[in-house]
């Protein structure tokens, strides 16, 4: 193994010197090696990896081809990023690669290129336990006990925006987020919100009887067949790792069909996954048809943000936990947005004080 990376590395630098200005897929993934390899020695083979291909669109009919790897670790000891990063340097200078550092809080991107073209992003992710043990004395978080009022709340529609996403991860607690499906960033921001310590549900767009709603390329529709939601569920479920249940995106429609609803429900509970009524529209059948499919499901009951300022979301969030304090648990869905953001960090810490425990969604289905 030491000879051939030996060898790689002399034809590469080769054909670098010959004014080569693309990696070929066994040379980008030999560097791919290299880099899990170095991550594996130093936190000591401890590290969750998972490799993500990015593929160029076919031309002319021609197969797909390798355009970059994804690479994702999740890092047990923050301090361990600092020599990562070294490791990574010298990988590049070796293979004449370029990297250009991005972070936020919990998350660091390292993009490689090759002569201006990008071959690997390593999704660097601190989990929220560590994070936690960094900083002490942050207070464990205790498992909730029987009669302790819960709370969940939902963070919809990432995978449009990379900043807004990031505020997200930054939070210094779990969160339940719902990714859209089919976006550039949906695989991404999943992949890294499940190795921060959140839960992921897929944001499944459905079509809305509101005028003017801007209806998603791809979405369940009323009319479509039980095989054209099984299918067009499954291409959501791709692009959207990691998701253990689902919500609505609009829907106002679709959850107040009853045919729509009962094809929906098997095709989620052949896959183990839970679903969660965003109640976009008082007539939904929704959670009544989950219930009678068997189906854990759960309703939302409070939405923070429909008012985008801190103190109506903070206000809000208070409604959220009067709700959980009088019935036991309640869910709350919000979206990333500044506001929103800023009355989490400033709103979680005083209810979790008071009692109030945070939970996923998946706690409260039924």
């Amino acid at each position: 193994m030491r000879i051939f990376a030996v060898g790689a590395t002399i034809v590469f630098l080769f054909l670098a010197g010959c004014g080569k200005k693309t990696l070929s897929k066994s040379e980008l993934r030999a560097i791919t090696g290299e880099i899990v390899g170095a991550a594996q020695k130093i936190s000591g083979h401890q590290s969750e990896i998972a490799i993500r291909p990015e593929l160029q669109s076919a031309k002319h009919g021609s197969a797909s081809a390798l355009a970059a790897d994804n690479i994702y670790l999740s890092l047990s000891d923050p301090s361990q990023t600092s020599a990562f990063a070294q490791a990574l340097q010298g990988i590049a200078r070796k293979h004449d690669l370029s990297i250009t550092e991005t972070a936020s809080s919990g998350v660091i991107r390292f993009d490689c290129a090759f002569h201006g073209a990008r071959t690997h992003t390593v999704h660097v992710v601190t989990p929220l336990g560590a994070r936690a043990a960094a900083h002490a004395p942050a207070p464990a978080r205790q498992t909730a006990h029987a009669g302790t009022p819960r709370l969940a709340i939902i963070i919809d529609d990432l995978g449009y925006d990379r900043s807004a996403a990031d505020a997200v991860l930054a939070l210094g607690f779990p969160l339940t987020v719902s990714v859209l499906p089919h976006l550039p960033l949906s695989g991404e921001l999943a992949e890294e919100a499940r190795r921060r310590g959140d839960q992921v549900m897929l944001h499944l767009p459905m079509e809305s009887e509101a005028d003017g709603a801007k209806p998603e390329n791809i979405e369940l529709r009323v009319g479509m067949s039980a095989a054209q939601v099984d299918a067009t569920l499954a291409g959501m479920l791709e692009t959207v790792p990691y998701a253990a249940g689902v919500n609505n995106h609009q829907g106002s429609r679709a959850t107040a069909d009853p045919a729509l609803m009962q094809a929906l429900m098997p095709a989620l509970r052949q896959r183990g996954l839970f679903f969660v009524d965003s109640r976009t529209d008082a007539k939904t059948v929704a959670y009544d048809t989950a219930e009678s499919a068997g189906v854990p499901a759960a309703s939302r009951k409070v939405f923070l943000d429909d008012v985008p300022s801190r103190e109506a979301i903070l206000k809000q969030l208070g409604l959220a936990a009067r709700d959980a304090q009088r019935d036991g648990f309640t869910i709350a869905i919000g979206h990333p947005r500044p506001a929103t953001i800023a009355a989490l960090a400033e709103g979680i810490p005083s209810l979790e004080a008071r009692g109030i425990h945070l939970v996923f969604a998946s706690e409260l289905v039924h």
